[in-house]
C-alpha cells in the first residue's frame, strides 16, 4: 500500500466527517476489504509522520538539558504545535482513498479470478 503521489496533498477535512458507507465500497465491493486499506495506509501515515517529528525535534536534544532549557525552547514548541494541527492519518487515508491516491491489491482475490 502507498500513495502514488506524494507531493500532492488532498484536501483533507480537519474534523471527523460523516461518510456514506456506499461511497467506501464501491472500488473494492467490500466494506471491510477497504477499511483494512484505508487502516493499514492510515498506519503508514502516522509512521512517516511520527519518524519526521522525530528527527526534526532530536535536532534540539542535548545531553545536559536543565530545565531553563526545556521550558525556553519556542522553537521545538512550534514544531510540536503544527504537528498537532496537521489532519490526523485517518482523514488523510480516507480522504485519499475516495481520490484513489492508494496503489493497492489483493492476491487472494486475483488468485481467485484466474
Amino acid at each position: 500500500m502507498s500513495n502514488t503521489n506524494n507531493n500532492a496533498k488532498p484536501a483533507v477535512a480537519s474534523s471527523t466527517v460523516t461518510r456514506d458507507l456506499r461511497e467506501l465500497d464501491v472500488k473494492t465491493e467490500n466494506i471491510y476489504e477497504s477499511l483494512v486499506i484505508m487502516a493499514k495506509r492510515a498506519n503508514q501515515i502516522s509512521n512517516n509522520i511520527k519518524e519526521e517529528l522525530h528527527q526534526k525535534l532530536s535536532e534540539f536534544a542535548s545531553a545536559n538539558d536543565n530545565l531553563e532549557e526545556v521550558f525556553e525552547n519556542r522553537e521545538q514548541i512550534e514544531i510540536s504545535k503544527h504537528y498537532e494541527k496537521m489532519p490526523k492519518p485517518t482523514l488523510v487515508a480516507v480522504q485519499e482513498f475516495l481520490d484513489s491516491k492508494i496503489y493497492y491489491r489483493n492476491p487472494a482475490k486475483e488468485a481467485r479470478e484466474l
